[in-house]
């Protein structure tokens, strides 16, 4: 749909108040020479004694009239021309951006305005494309979420009405077995959900903190103290060092969700009698704590991904042996709520996932 002609109405109101600008000075300097400069040259004629000074003073505002219309129509005429040619220049990222509103009101998020300055209108383009690019991967990001969540029902759901159906065809017989493995199912349910429920209390975290003081140290102590056994059943050793006591504004219950999520995260990776080492460093003005642990390195083109929604690097692996990527997703919310970062590097030797909040 062309957007040029509702838009051209706001060029040629551009250019009309210039022209309006222009006459209007016109106008007062028409006034100006028929009062003040007219009794000046008046005054001066009157103190030499010249002759003919009515004939003398109308020559000089015929003059003076003429010469003023002459060069404000040039003025307004080249006023009018490179007014035109900048307006128009201002103008082409603002049509670019209404047909691109447009396409993407219709789905296609492929488009980019041609951001060519450096001035305000290029930083407001540059702007406009990185907000696309934002809602590209939202919308990328919301149909992956449908597909995912619907992927994470499927299996449990398909293997509860597997069971059901045989148990009343009588193919099977009713066990505790049978029952075991029906309760093992129906709490991957209640595990996923309690997961997508976490992740909206992480997307409304901005609005909802308490934060109140607290002691990361004292924090983390306690959440390892609760992930002993998990840690004791895989035989990790875990290594920690914190630097004393930590002192920082922060939401206790939400800070400890992201614990819980990275030591969950590291245990999950973590193979039997692997090496688990949680370092807290000390920064200008910030906090940083890292989570290390033995076990297969993660592909580098997978680090920016892994804090996203539903992300898993191996794709195949079922959900009780990786979870349903949204740990890490929690993590990065609540984190950024609190006006921290978080990142991930990952080596041969060991994974590290960490985040930096203000002390």
């Amino acid at each position: 749909m062309d957007t040029r002609p509702s838009t051209s109405r706001l060029l040629w109101k551009l250019l009309a108040v210039m022209a309006l600008v222009i006459a209007l000075a016109m106008i007062l300097g028409w006034l100006a020479i028929d009062f003040v400069a007219f009794n000046y040259f008046s005054h001066l004629l009157n103190e030499h004694n010249i002759p003919d000074q009515q004939k003398i003073m109308q020559m000089f505002l015929d003059a003076t009239h003429r010469y003023l219309v002459g060069t404000s129509l040039v003025a307004l005429s080249l006023a009018l021309f490179l007014g035109f040619l900048l307006i128009k220049m201002i103008l082409r990222p603002l049509y670019q951006m209404i047909a691109i509103t447009r396409k993407i009101a219709e789905g296609d998020y492929t488009a980019k305005v041609q951001a060519t300055s450096g001035d305000e209108i290029g930083e407001l383009s540059k702007a406009f494309n990185a907000m696309t690019d934002s809602l590209r991967r939202i919308e990328l990001l919301r149909k992956n979420m449908v597909v995912d969540i619907a992927h994470e029902l499927r299996a449990p759901l398909t293997n509860i009405r597997g069971y059901l159906e045989a148990l009343s065809d009588g193919v099977l017989e009713p066990s505790n077995k049978v029952v075991d493995l029906l309760h093992e199912e129906t709490l991957r349910l209640g595990h996923l959900s309690e997961d997508l429920l976490r992740l909206s209390v992480a997307d409304a975290a901005r609005l909802t903190l308490q934060r109140t003081p607290l002691d990361l140290s004292e924090l983390l102590t306690h959440a390892l103290t609760l992930f002993s056994r998990q840690f004791a059943d895989k035989a990790i050793t875990v290594e920690t060092q914190f630097p004393g006591e930590l002192e920082m504004m922060a939401d206790a219950e939400k800070l400890a969700q992201v614990i819980q999520n990275l030591l969950e995260n590291a245990w999950q990776y973590t193979p039997q009698g692997g090496h688990v080492r949680i370092t807290v460093e000390r920064l200008p003005g910030s906090v940083k704590a890292i989570f290390a642990n033995t076990g297969d390195p993660i592909p580098e083109e997978h680090l920016p991904s892994i804090f996203e929604r539903f992300y898993r690097v191996d794709k195949l692996r079922p959900r009780e042996h990786g979870g349903a990527g949204i740990g890490l997703a929690i993590v990065k919310e609540l984190v950024e709520a609190h006006g921290g970062r978080v990142g991930a590097e990952s080596s041969a030797s060991e994974t590290r996932v960490w985040f930096i909040l203000p002390a």
